[in-house]
């Protein structure tokens, strides 16, 4: 019999663990952001080694599993690196999320520089910017407003890959209901609890997501 008394007490409870979730995530994410920038920029230079590289790390990272990618980052790497062997289960599950993200990161950016008009680039130029000028003043704004729905559903993933924690030992949210269900048997309602937990989590960043798309649309709707 499903136990409604526990399930209901269980939430409060793993409320408490689901803020060191969200900014695993976020820290993730952000980190994934610059690893994903670095990428898109390596192959959009073409420069034969570090493009070649680059189109190398994405395609591992996109192909193989998050939790084999953790497993090799915490529990492989110190065999080949000693100085890992301190690394906690906390930074090596930001770490290796973050490694993870950064790949489909570069993806996405890779396709919202290329949705800019290639006229645009070219009237930048014309008028004497540099590159760097070109791409902060005319080009990102524009990409940008392409890239936030695929950043947004990618924060989504990366907030329920965060789960996988647990495999390494640390206490997140998903850690601490494992914690509470071999402590009382509860299986079904302690894991239930998280995913309620989760899916609540994404809902609101999905709905952050939707107000940050309107309000980004609104200079482009006055031009229409």
């Amino acid at each position: 019999m499903f136990d409604l008394g526990y399930f209901l007490s269980s939430i409060p409870l793993l409320l408490k663990f689901l803020y060191l979730t969200v900014t695993i995530a976020i820290l993730s994410m952000a980190i994934g952001l610059v690893i994903g920038l670095v990428l898109e920029t390596l192959i959009r230079r073409n420069v034969a080694v570090l493009a070649g590289a680059a189109r190398a790390y994405i395609s591992f990272f996109r192909a193989t599993p998050l939790l084999v990618q953790l497993f090799i980052l915490y529990y492989g790497m110190p065999q080949v690196i000693p100085a890992m062997n301190g690394m906690n289960a906390y930074t090596a599950t930001v770490v290796g999320i973050s490694l993870n993200c950064g790949a489909y990161l570069a993806e996405i950016i890779r396709g919202a520089i290329r949705a800019v008009d290639v006229g645009q680039w070219e009237a930048a130029r014309s008028v004497g910017m540099t590159l760097w000028q070109t791409m902060r003043r005319v080009v990102l704004p524009q990409a940008l407003y392409v890239a936030v729905p695929g950043f947004g559903n990618t924060f989504v993933t990366v907030l329920k890959e965060t789960s996988l924690g647990f495999a390494l030992g640390l206490t997140e949210t998903m850690g601490q209901a494992k914690l509470m269900a071999a402590d009382t048997f509860k299986f079904l309602e302690s894991f239930s609890a998280a995913a309620l937990l989760y899916w609540g989590a994404a809902m609101i960043f999905g709905y952050m997501q939707i107000l940050i798309e309107r309000k980004m649309s609104k200079p482009y709707a006055k031009e229409m």
